[in-house]
C-alpha cells in the first residue's frame, strides 16, 4: 500500500463528460454535488479525442484538452467554481492506447509515422512488429472492401492518399507514382477491414482496431503523453487520477511508480478488475483499485445462495442449454476463451509465436518447435488463467511474482496434456518460462551471459500478459456474461456468475482487508461500464429469493405471447435475457423516467438495444462482425411485443410485490457502499433511484434535481424511493465529509454481529468507534420466516448513539431489537454522540 501524499478525497461524483455535457455543464453542476457531500468530481478523460466521442477514451492529442469540452480554458473554470464549492478535480487518465481516427491527421503522432516509417521520431510511440510481415509496413484494416475492388475509390488528390473521407499522407517521394506502385511504396498497407483479426501488426485495445497501443514503459514516450496532465496537476486544476486499464501496459508497477514520482503522491486510482481471491499488488504506487472488487462484495449480499441454485435449475428446464453454451459457467468460459483466442485474437497469438519461434532457434538447445505446437502451446496458456493477466516482471511484489510463477506452472500442466505426443509438449515449457521472462531451459533472460536482458524474453513476457488481459475481458466480460443469464446482475464486471452469493463473513472480511491494505481505494456500484446499474441489479437480485414466482411469471408472459400471437421467441435465451432485463429496468423507467435519474423516452428504444447488444456480444446467432440481420430483426419484435408489449402487466404485478424488498436491497447496498472502508465513487445520477442499461444507455447526460435535496434538507419527508435514497446518499455523504478521520486511512472497520434466529439478514459493522451502519439483506426470505423475531443488535458502548435518518437515539452498550432498529427504514445509520 502506498499512501497519496496530497489529500484523498473523501467521496467522488463520476461525470462522463462528452460535447452534450461538457466543462460549462458540469460546472453548473458544481453547486448541487457539493450540498449532496462529495469532495472531489470525477471526470471522465479530459484530453482532446475523436470528434464526437462519448466518452474520450479514443484520445488524439495528449498536449490538449479538448475543445469540445472547453478546452483548457473550460477545464480552468470548472475547477476555480469547484474549488470556490470546496471541491477538487479527479480526471480520467488514459495511458494505454490512442485513437486510429479518421482522417488521421488528428492523431499528429501515428500520422508522421505512417509518412516516415520506423524512422519516424514517433516511431517508439506505439507498439508496432515492423517484422510482423507486410514487407515491414503498418496495416492499416480501413478499407469496406478487398484492396482490388476498393481500388477504384483510391485516388491522390492536394498530395495525399484519400479513400471516402478518409486521407493518408504519402511517403515523401512517392507522389508521382502509379496508383499500384505508390500503395506499395508506403510505409503502412491499406486492407480490408476484416484482415485485421489474423494480420494486424500493431498491440490495440483488447479486439478494437481503431485504437493503437502505445509505448508508456518508453521514458521518452511517458513524458510526452503526460506532460500536459502532469502540469494541470502541478498547478493545481486537477487533484487526482484515475488509471484507464493499467493491465494493457508492459509494467503496470514501473508506470505507477513514475507517475507517482511525476505527480507528487496524488491520490490514484487504477481500473484494476480482480478476480477470485487474486490481491491488488503491494508494491503498486496507488491508493486502490476503482472499486470493481467492492461491487462483487456488495452485490453477492443481496443474492440467495439456496434461491440461486433454484433460479438455475428453473433456466436450465426453460432454456435446455448446452453445457458450454450457457449451461455450465466454466463450460461456457472455457468454449469462450478458445473462440477468443482462436479468432479475435489471433494476430496476438501469432506475434508471440514469431517471437517464440526466433528465441528457440538461438538457445544453447534448440528446442527444434514447430508453429503449430508453439501456437498450441501458447493458446492452451492463455485459456487457462484464472485471472486477467500474470505480473511476471513487477519488481513491486516479490510476493505476487511468486504466486503468479504457480499459477502458470499449473496452467502449464493442465496444457501439456493436450498434446497428444508428450514430446511436442516441451513447446509448453518453452511458453511457460518465456511467460516468466525467463530465457528458456533454466537460463535467465540474460542466456547464461553477462550482457543486456534479452529483448526478445522481456518482450514475450509483457505481450502474454497483455493478450491475457484482453482474453479474459473479451471471453468472459463480453462473451460468457452474455451466455449465462441466469441472474443478470451476478454477470458484472468483477462478478462470478457461478458463485453468485457471497455471505456476511465474506465481506466483513473483504473489509478489514481493505481498511488495512488500501484505506483509500476506490468503491463503486456503478460506473460507466457496468453492464446494469446498481439499482438494476438490485432489483434482478430479489428474484433470487422468488425463483418459483420468477418460473410462474415467465410462464405467464410466454404462455400467454404464444397463445395470442401463434409466434414461438426467438429463442429461450433471449427470451429470458428480455424479460430479465425487462424486469431490472422497471415500470417505472418508461413511466416516469425523470425518477429514475433518465431523460424521458420510450423503454423500448432503451431494452431493444440493449437485448441486440447482448445477442451480438453472446455471439451464437449473430455478432458484430458477422451480423443476422432477419435473426436481428425477429429479437426487436420479440422485445416491442413482449418484454414492451401488453404482457408488461405481469412484470409490474410482481414489481409491486416485490417493492418493499426491491427498496431494501436498493438502500443496504447504497449505505454499504458508502460508509464501508474505501472511498466511494458515485456514478452520475445514483443518488437517486437511476434505472440504466449498458453503454451507450448508462452514458447519457445526467439529470440533476437540487429542488429535491432542498426540499429534504427542510425536512421534507420523502415522498418516493428516489427520494429515500437521495436523503440517505446526502446523509452519509455530509457525515463522511464532516469527520474524514471516521473513515479514512487512520480509521479502524469491526464486523457488529446480530444474535437471534435471523441474524445472517442483518449485516452491519462499526467505524472507529463512532458510526454504526446496520442494513437488511435477503429481506423476502426474512419475511417468509417469520421477520426479526427476537434477533438483537447490541450496540457498542461508550454513549448515546443517534439514527441519522430518524433522529431517534439509542443508548449504547445494550442489545437493540433489530426490528426496532429498522422498523421505517431497512437501513440504519447512527453516529455516536
Amino acid at each position: 500500500m502506498r499512501q497519496p501524499s496530497s489529500p484523498s478525497p473523501t467521496a467522488t461524483y463520476r461525470l462522463q463528460l462528452q460535447p452534450d455535457f461538457p466543462f460549462a455543464a458540469a460546472e453548473r453542476a458544481v453547486p448541487y454535488l457539493a450540498a449532496l457531500g462529495v469532495t472531489h468530481l470525477h471526470l471522465s478523460p479530459v484530453l482532446e479525442a475523436v470528434p464526437g466521442s462519448g466518452h474520450g477514451y479514443d484520445v488524439t492529442d495528449h498536449s490538449t484538452v479538448r475543445a469540445e469540452l472547453g478546452g483548457e480554458d473550460g477545464l480552468r473554470a470548472l475547477a476555480a467554481t469547484s474549488r470556490a464549492h470546496g471541491l477538487g478535480l479527479v480526471v480520467d487518465l488514459v495511458p494505454n492506447h490512442m485513437a486510429v481516427p479518421a482522417p488521421l491527421s488528428l492523431n499528429g503522432p501515428l500520422w508522421e509515422v505512417l509518412r516516415d516509417g520506423p524512422t519516424s521520431r514517433y516511431a517508439r510511440w506505439f507498439d508496432i512488429d515492423w517484422d510482423g510481415g507486410h514487407g515491414r509496413r503498418l496495416l492499416l484494416p480501413v478499407l469496406e472492401g478487398r484492396i482490388g475492388d476498393e481500388l477504384p475509390r483510391l485516388r491522390v488528390e492536394g498530395g495525399l492518399l484519400r479513400y471516402g473521407e478518409q486521407r493518408f499522407p504519402l511517403r515523401p517521394g512517392t507522389e508521382r507514382l502509379p496508383l499500384e506502385h505508390l500503395l506499395e511504396a508506403q510505409w503502412y498497407r491499406l486492407a480490408w477491414w476484416r484482415l485485421a483479426r489474423t494480420e494486424l501488426n500493431y498491440r490495440r485495445f483488447f479486439t478494437i482496431s481503431e485504437l493503437i497501443g502505445v509505448r508508456v514503459e518508453d521514458p521518452e514516450v511517458f513524458d510526452a503523453t503526460h506532460r500536459t496532465v502532469l502540469r494541470l496537476i502541478r498547478e493545481g486544476v486537477v487533484d487526482g487520477l484515475r488509471i484507464d486499464h493499467p493491465d494493457g501496459l508492459v509494467d503496470p508497477g514501473g508506470y505507477l511508480a513514475r507517475l507517482r514520482a511525476g505527480t507528487k503522491g496524488c491520490w490514484t486510482v487504477v481500473e484494476k478488475i480482480l478476480t477470485g481471491a487474486e490481491r491488488l499488488p503491494e508494491g503498486w504506487a496507488c491508493a486502490g483499485t476503482t472499486g470493481y472488487d467492492a461491487l462483487r462484495h456488495i452485490d453477492g449480499l443481496f443474492v440467495c445462495p439456496q434461491g440461486a441454485g433454484r433460479l438455475f435449475s428453473h433456466y436450465r428446464d426453460f432454456v435446455t442449454p448446452l453445457a458450454d453454451e450457457g449451461g455450465d459457467w466454466e463450460e461456457t468460459v472455457r468454449r469462450a476463451a478458445y473462440e477468443v483466442v482462436e479468432h479475435e485474437l489471433a494476430a496476438e497469438v501469432e506475434r508471440l509465436v514469431r517471437t517464440a519461434a526466433r528465441i528457440s532457434g538461438r538457445v544453447p538447445r534448440p528446442g527444434d518447435h514447430a508453429p503449430w505446437a508453439l501456437r498450441q502451446a501458447v493458446r492452451e496458456l492463455l485459456v487457462r488463467l484464472p485471472v486477467y493477466r500474470p505480473y511476471a516482471g513487477d519488481a513491486t511484489d516479490a510476493a505476487r511474482v511468486a504466486a503468479d510463477a504457480v499459477m502458470l506452472g499449473r496452467a502449464a500442466e493442465r496444457a501439456r496434456a493436450t498434446f497428444r505426443v508428450p514430446e511436442e509438449a516441451a513447446a509448453v515449457d518453452l511458453v511457460h518460462d518465456l511467460a516468466l521472462g525467463r530465457f528458456p531451459y533454466g537460463e535467465d533472460s540474460r542466456g547464461g551471459g553477462d550482457g543486456p536482458p534479452d529483448p526478445d524474453v522481456a518482450g514475450f513476457a509483457a505481450r502474454f500478459a497483455q493478450t491475457a488481459s484482453a482474453l479474459h475481458a473479451k471471453s468472459v466480460e463480453d462473451t460468457a456474461f452474455y451466455r449465462y443469464p441466469v441472474l443478470l446482475s451476478a454477470c458484472e464486471v468483477g462478478g462470478d456468475p457461478g458463485e453468485p452469493a457471497l455471505g456476511p463473513g465474506t465481506f466483513h472480511e473483504y473489509c478489514a482487508r481493505m481498511q488495512r491494505d488500501w484505506p483509500e481505494g476506490g468503491t463503486a456500484l456503478s460506473t460507466h461500464d457496468t453492464k446494469r446499474s446498481a439499482d438494476v441489479r438490485a432489483r434482478i437480485a430479489v428474484l433470487s429469493e422468488c425463483p418459483d414466482r420468477w418460473r410462474d411469471v415467465l410462464g405467464a408472459v410466454t404462455d400467454r405471447r404464444e397463445v395470442a400471437n401463434d409466434v414461438v421467441p426467438v429463442d429461450p435465451m433471449v427470451a429470458w435475457t428480455a424479460w430479465q432485463t425487462a424486469f431490472g429496468l422497471g415500470t417505472s423507467a418508461a413511466e416516469n423516467p425523470s425518477a429514475t435519474g433518465t431523460p424521458p423516452d420510450d423503454g423500448r428504444e432503451r431494452l431493444t438495444p440493449a437485448l441486440l447488444k447482448a445477442v451480438r456480444e453472446a455471439g451464437l446467432r449473430t455478432s458484430w462482425t458477422e451480423p443476422d440481420a432477419v435473426y436481428e430483426e425477429r429479437v426487436a419484435e420479440f422485445v416491442r411485443s413482449g418484454p414492451c408489449g401488453p404482457a408488461t402487466g405481469q412484470l409490474a404485478a410482481l414489481e409491486a410485490e416485490m417493492a418493499p424488498h426491491i427498496r431494501a436491497n436498493v438502500l443496504g447496498a447504497t449505505l454499504l457502499h458508502l460508509t464501508m472502508p474505501g472511498v466511494p465513487d458515485l456514478y452520475q445520477g445514483t443518488e437517486r433511484e437511476y434505472a440504466a442499461l449498458v453503454d451507450p444507455d448508462n452514458r447519457r447526460p445526467p439529470h440533476f434535481d437540487p429542488a429535491l435535496l432542498t426540499e429534504l434538507d427542510a425536512h421534507a419527508a420523502p415522498a418516493d424511493p428516489s427520494a429515500e435514497k437521495l436523503l440517505l446518499t446526502a446523509t452519509a455523504l455530509r457525515l463522511r465529509r464532516a469527520h474524514p478521520g471516521w473513515f479514512g486511512a487512520a480509521a479502524s472497520y469491526e464486523p457488529l454481529v446480530a444474535e437471534g434466529p435471523a441474524a445472517e439478514h442483518c449485516v452491519a459493522f462499526v467505524r472507529s468507534g463512532r458510526v454504526v451502519t446496520a442494513v437488511t439483506r435477503l429481506s423476502l426470505r426474512l419475511r417468509e420466516t417469520g421477520g426479526w423475531w427476537d434477533t438483537m443488535l447490541r450496540l457498542p458502548a461508550g454513549g448515546t448513539w443517534r439514527e441519522a435518518l430518524t433522529g431517534r437515539t439509542l443508548p449504547g452498550g445494550r442489545a437493540v431489537a433489530v426490528d426496532t432498529l429498522l422498523t421505517q427504514w431497512p437501513v440504519a445509520l447512527l453516529v455516536r454522540e
